[in-house]
């Protein structure tokens, strides 16, 4: 029988490996890796060295070429490399052929995302959702996954004891997922009844890229604890919490965070803690400024919004981590006039595309808060004004 384990019991060495495809440059395949050694790392992983290969498509057998899995190989035997991770997804075969090649342990992208998600849950919602996403990515997998089946030959008389033990686990897999979604939708009920016993208040939710301060931005506003840390998936449970604004009630959501190639499993798995960004009436959209490619990360996180039909809601896009922004790209010779000029050059730029509704912020170092308060409250007020009018009366 097939089991779920953890992937990571130490801290192991890790290679990492990804395919260069016609539609993607070197530089996009640079941060993408940067990204899985980030994911890596949260795992509880260290990675020695990073593979590209250029091809006009994956080989089907071991997803890159001969000559570049030989060269993966020779490492892995030099370093003694506990696994190699792909930044694609691979097929259950290509996972078996690339092992006997490297003899080491070979997940991808998802399988490693899964691995984090499932050391992240805390509450019984988010492990079911978990254990179901794990559950539907290992029963495409089990027949490529079996290295027992090379025993069996082709035509009459070779449904040998293989393939009898594929579809039994194939059987008990299906059950299992079958289990899962009862308890998940019983658990889906609940928190709706939950949801809906909130009363008449307007709903804000905390949405963005992993790791962009979402957690850090909720304590603050909130005054509440919350799990935030440096590592990616901080934030599985989504948090709500009851603020007041200058004697305005509204209720605040901290949510999962996106991420480029989330596994499409995952979101159906998390459908109900995504429930939250779909009931909301404002959506706040937490970017980390000083990262080098955040315009791309706020692409995915707006194509997920639109797979979720959140994409039309009130957005106020926060800009955070303003304070590493400038130390990044703020040289020590350049005159606080030049400086002040390019972050109103910056703030002009987004202004405009978001409609004035932006705000540029330090969580972490406190900056500019006064600002995110009074831009959130004109907005929960515009709601109440819209959702529950007879109320408007005490909010204003």
């Amino acid at each position: 029988m097939i089991e779920k384990k953890k992937i990571f019991k130490k801290e192991e060495k890790s290679v990492l490996v990804s395919v260069i495809q016609q539609d993607q440059t070197e530089e996009q395949v640079d941060e993408y890796l940067d990204e899985l050694a980030f994911l890596a790392e949260t795992a509880g992983a260290i990675t020695l060295k990073s593979f590209k290969q250029k091809l006009p498509h994956p080989d089907s057998r071991t997803f890159v070429g001969k000559g570049k899995l030989e060269e993966i190989k020779q490492y892995v035997a030099q370093k003694d490399i506990d696994v190699v991770i792909f930044d694609d997804e691979l097929s259950g075969s290509q996972i078996t052929n690339i092992e006997k090649e490297v003899k080491c342990r070979v997940i991808d992208r998802s399988d490693l995302i899964l691995d984090i998600f499932a050391s992240r849950a805390r509450t019984a919602q988010a492990k079911v959702q978990v254990e179901l996403a794990q559950y539907q990515y290992i029963l495409p997998r089990l027949k490529g996954m079996w290295t027992h089946l090379e025993r069996q030959g082709a035509g009459i008389g070779s449904r040998g004891p293989g393939e009898t033990e594929i579809e039994t686990d194939r059987r008990i897999v299906k059950d299992k997922i079958s289990l899962l979604r009862k308890r998940l939708s019983e658990i889906d009920k609940q928190a709706f009844t939950q949801r809906k016993e909130r009363g008449e208040f307007i709903r804000v939710a905390l949405v963005g890229y992993t790791n962009v301060g979402k957690s850090t931005i909720m304590n603050l506003v909130s005054k509440s604890e919350v799990f935030a840390e440096n590592k990616l998936f901080a934030t599985l449970d989504t948090t709500t919490r009851k603020v007041v604004f200058q004697n305005t009630p509204f209720l605040l959501s901290d949510t999962v965070g996106f991420i480029r190639k989330l596994p499409h499993h995952l979101v159906e798995s998390f459908k109900s803690t995504l429930d939250e960004v779909r009931e909301a009436d404002v959506l706040l959209h937490v970017v980390d400024a000083s990262h080098p490619q955040y315009e791309d990360q706020i692409g995915v996180v707006n194509k997920t919004l639109q797979e979720l039909k959140a994409f039309d809601k009130p957005i106020i896009t926060i800009f955070n981590k303003m304070d590493l922004y400038q130390q990044k790209y703020f040289d020590e010779w350049i005159s606080d006039e030049v400086k002040q000029d390019l972050l109103l050059e910056l703030k002009n730029k987004w202004n405009s595309i978001t409609n004035n509704q932006s705000v540029f912020i330090s969580a972490l170092e406190k900056q500019n808060i006064e600002e995110l308060r009074t831009i959130v409250l004109h907005k929960v007020r515009d709601m109440y004004q819209i959702r529950f009018p007879y109320k408007t009366v005490f909010y204003t």
